[in-house]
């Protein structure tokens, strides 16, 4: 069964959603204006409940069934990023320096074409809760939701999210039981020496040495401290130091990220990081101090679940458009909240041959829209039908 009829008939209406959103990004959990548009067409729909305010600017909107069962979750991203667009389109973000280059506008624009249909139709039992939800790149806006009790207060069930796929075929889907996408973790490294004129460095002790040397040695937690058929990142990304040629510095600063699946694997990542940064500095007779900041969990699909949600998409764009034992990724989402508290599948939807997530030249394809509300849509009627 390919993409719902009713929802083909006002894909046009979706676009325009999706524009409009994309036109006018916001940041973090300030989504507010983009919840405010949510909330417009949720009770223009005639949905039965809508609660907002969850979590600084999401939205929780309840539609209910044909008659009494358990309660599934739907989730959207709202939330932009901060970078100065370039796509040119007609529709790009009047908001300089943020704009959606991640697909949330398009998450939306879905999960509202999958809440115009179902209020419409009402062609199912129990009750689907449609989470809009603000802070997915930073902020960990799942994890709020969680915090303030969303999954116990609208009896959430299950929870079920999709993602664009730039470079995956245009409506195909892909997913994986199991870990999908790694945890992340963010490390902070303050090296602390003496500085002085660089005409004199035996007068100072430079903090330079001492900062290439301990991230020549995070280096090895990869290659010597970890099993090599496991997964695992550790990516220094930031060294910085010194403000002039003929001056050694005080200070330097290393970051960067960590990206595991395993809490075992991340356990001696932070073990073995405190002790190379503390014998490094000991060894250059520079202070060193590791600041480790435990992120996102990982992203960890219900096999369960995962085995329906890939029959609901096969449904959609058949047996051929679906990759139900794709490759796990190193990127994180905070969709794993969620996950780590109820069953659920998280799937990504092709965008077709376009420019790649968080790149400036971005854009949702609209012609995806409509197969990722069928989704949506056909997934809450199977998990929930009629008796």
């Amino acid at each position: 069964m390919p993409v719902i009829n009713r929802i083909a008939a006002f894909a046009e209406d979706m676009t325009a959603w999706r524009r409009h959103l994309h036109q006018n990004p916001e940041l973090g959990q300030q989504c507010h204006e983009t919840a405010a548009f949510v909330v417009g067409r949720l009770r223009e729909f005639g949905v039965d409940e809508i609660h907002e305010g969850v979590a600084v600017s999401g939205v929780i909107a309840v539609i209910n069934g044909q008659g009494d069962g358990p309660t599934i979750g739907l989730r959207a991203d709202m939330d932009a990023l901060p970078i100065s667009e370039t796509t040119g389109a007609d529709w790009a973000s009047v908001n300089e320096g943020k704009m959606h280059a991640c697909g949330h506008d398009g998450h939306t624009a879905m999960l509202l074409g999958a809440a115009r249909y179902l209020s419409e139709t009402r062609n199912f039992g129990g009750r689907v809760a449609l989470i809009f939800q603000p802070a997915e790149e930073v902020g960990g806006g799942a994890e709020l939701m969680v915090e303030e009790g969303v999954l116990d207060r609208f009896d959430i069930r299950e929870v079920y999210a999709l993602h664009s796929a730039p470079g995956t075929a245009l409506g195909q889907f892909y997913t994986t039981p199991g870990p999908l996408m790694a945890a992340v973790d963010t490390f902070h490294i303050d090296i602390k020496g003496v500085g002085g004129h660089a005409a004199y460095p035996h007068e100072t002790i430079d903090p330079i040495p001492a900062s290439l040397s301990i991230a020549q040695g995070l280096a090895t937690i990869v290659s010597r401290n970890h099993n090599p058929l496991d997964d695992l990142v550790v990516s220094v990304t930031m060294i910085h130091a010194g403000t002039a040629d003929n001056v050694v510095p005080e200070t330097a600063y290393l970051g960067g990220t960590v990206r595991t699946f395993d809490k075992a694997v991340q356990a001696m990542v932070m073990r073995r990081m405190e002790d190379i940064v503390s014998g490094q500095a000991a060894s250059f007779g520079v202070q060193g101090t590791l600041r480790y900041e435990v992120g996102y969990p990982p992203t960890v699909n219900d096999p369960v679940a995962t085995d329906f949600a890939v029959s609901v998409a096969q449904d959609i764009a058949g047996a051929d458009g679906v990759d139900a034992a794709a490759t796990p990724e190193m990127g994180a989402e905070d969709f794993a909240f969620f996950q780590e508290k109820r069953p659920g599948a998280y799937l990504f939807i092709g965008n077709g041959n376009t420019a790649g997530l968080h790149q400036p030249d971005y854009d949702f394809d609209d012609a995806a829209a409509p197969f990722g509300a069928s989704y949506f849509a056909r997934l809450v009627e199977r998990a929930l039908p009629l008796t």
